[in-house]
């Protein structure tokens, strides 16, 4: 029997790199043969295909389809394309000019979309989420990261809790000096980390745990770190004992590791404020 729920319509916009037309159609059909079309009705913006040198389209085109979805009372959701450097360019060009519509919106994404998660979460405006991406398709095993966005999207959302935040930590240290950065502050941080150096997650580590707005979070889970080049010099401490010794240096417990990471097992963590 089908279902009498309205659907939710989600729309699906790139702040970063290109999705082509050929992976979106991938995406829908494991919509299609999951049954989430059932529940979602999934909208790729005609920017998602769009090429100008390393982005989607232009700033002003990405901002102008961030907006168009965020400012619309009908949809439910943004979920963001993919990641791959460019969504921090469109803050100061859509942050100002959102419509009273964009507080009940989702916001879901993770790496370079975590600019905007986390400018977002810090002004109070809707709820970012963590989460796989349209673009986790091309991954090994990418079929189920997508299945596992598209449940919890076409699922009620209830997760309370003490107040909680995922990012790409590179993505999170380039943040901190900005004035987007959020107050995390009593929160549980989990971050995860691709294609750096032990030396350069350590030094995004002091980047983060040290800067004013993060300084009293309630501790910090680590998820994978993946892809570490081998640097001429052995740094002699893992991921762990790295996070490890940050979170004693600011007195912040470590809680171990998270199920997160730039892979299909990537896991959904709403934030909680």
């Amino acid at each position: 029997m089908a279902s009498t729920q309205p659907k939710k319509r989600i729309g699906i916009m790139a702040p970063g790199r290109v999705l082509p037309q050929a992976v979106q159609a991938q995406v829908m059909d494991v919509a299609q043969r999951g049954g989430f079309l059932e529940r979602l009705d999934l909208v790729f913006h005609d920017q998602c295909a769009l090429e100008h040198g390393h982005f989607a389209g232009p700033d002003a085109a990405r901002a102008q389809a961030f907006l168009d979805f965020a400012n619309d009372p009908s949809m439910d959701a943004i979920w963001f394309a993919r990641g791959g450097y460019g969504s921090n360019r469109i803050l100061d060009l859509v942050i100002p000019n959102l419509a009273e519509s964009a507080n009940t919106k989702i916001w879901f994404g993770y790496s370079d979309a975590g600019y905007l998660l986390g400018a977002l979460h810090g002004l109070g405006i809707g709820r970012s989420v963590h989460g796989p991406m349209p673009a986790d398709i091309l991954r090994e095993g990418g079929e189920t990261a997508i299945r596992r966005a598209l449940a919890w999207l076409a699922s009620p959302h209830v997760d309370a809790g003490p107040p909680r935040a995922a990012f790409n930590l590179t993505t999170l240290s380039h943040l901190a000096s900005t004035a987007w950065m959020p107050d995390l502050r009593s929160h549980e941080l989990w971050i995860e980390e691709v294609g750096e150096h032990f030396y350069a997650i350590d030094r995004a580590l002091f980047s983060v745990l040290t800067s004013a707005n993060v300084g009293g979070i309630s501790g910090m889970r680590l998820g994978r770190c993946s892809d570490i080049p081998e640097n001429d010099i052995d740094f002699k401490l893992s991921e762990v004992e790295i996070a490890s010794h940050w979170c004693t240096r600011i007195g912040a417990a470590y809680l171990g590791r998270c199920d997160i990471g730039h892979d299909s097992a990537n896991a959904v963590v709403p934030f909680r404020r």
